[in-house]
């Protein structure tokens, strides 16, 4: 049965003398790894082409563990249709779409979720996502609060941002899927003055460890989407102000 593991004589078509299949096979990977390589290069310079031609507009780019809720957020904020699903790696691709908020235009991306252990210095797939969150002038760290270990998470995240050398840039942390944290959080018989107080703790603990860059949300919900869209606005209009200080069409 196994007669495809044979040696056979070299000829036209035919395997070199002594060449066995698996040999074969070896080169047949090979091949494909050195076009799977050439095909991610055309790529990675069509994405850099891309981000040449967006001009001056301020981008900010949607990062944090995979499955936390960024496609969801991106169509919310962008009015767009990034597919979003509750599993790992929904987006494996870069979504880029110009968002305008009370006049004051930015670039909002969509990036792959990050992961435990996952060698992002390696997979050459994730190669342009990475690169649009190192080429972001802003950064909207997405949280699942529901998660049980979303702190473990947010420290994954913010030691992949400083492998990239992006942990220094002006980041928003959204706390996301407040509606679950709140069913799985508080019990029936809890009155409504203690569950505010629990919500007050926890946000008044995050305020004072992010000096106030944080916003707290549901975004299934669109529960306290106006309050995100006003932190992500003065951020983008301080950077505005800071890098174009003669260009007042940015700064309504």
């Amino acid at each position: 049965m196994w007669t495809h593991l044979e040696r056979q004589k070299g000829g036209i078509g035919m395997r070199g003398p002594g060449e066995t299949e698996i040999e074969t096979d070896r080169r047949i990977v090979k091949d494909k790894i050195a076009l799977l390589r050439k095909r991610l290069a055309e790529i990675d310079k069509q994405a850099l082409t891309q981000r040449k031609e967006r001009g001056e507009l301020i981008r900010v780019a949607l990062v944090g563990y995979t499955n936390v809720g960024k496609s969801t957020i991106m169509n919310l904020l962008s009015k767009s249709e990034v597919f979003a699903e509750n599993k790992l790696f929904a987006t494996l691709d870069t979504t880029t779409r110009k968002v305008v908020f009370e006049q004051t235009p930015f670039l909002l991306s969509d990036t792959v979720g990050f992961i435990r252990k996952l060698p992002h210095h390696l997979v050459e797939s994730f190669k342009s996502t990475l690169d649009e969150v190192r080429e972001s002038d802003i950064l909207m760290h997405v949280v699942d609060i529901s998660h049980p270990k979303y702190e473990d998470q947010i420290e994954v995240v913010n030691r992949t941002l400083t492998e990239l050398k992006s942990l220094d840039k002006p980041t928003i942390l959204i706390f996301n899927k407040m509606d679950l944290y709140e069913k799985q959080t508080f019990d029936e018989w809890l009155t409504d003055d203690v569950k505010n107080d629990i919500l007050n703790q926890l946000k008044e603990s995050w305020q004072h460890r992010t000096h106030g860059n944080c916003v707290f949300i549901s975004a299934t919900e669109r529960r306290n989407v106006e309050e995100l869209r006003k932190t992500i606005m003065d951020k983008v209009v301080e950077l505005y102000r800071i890098r174009y200080p003669y260009k007042s069409e940015f700064f309504y």
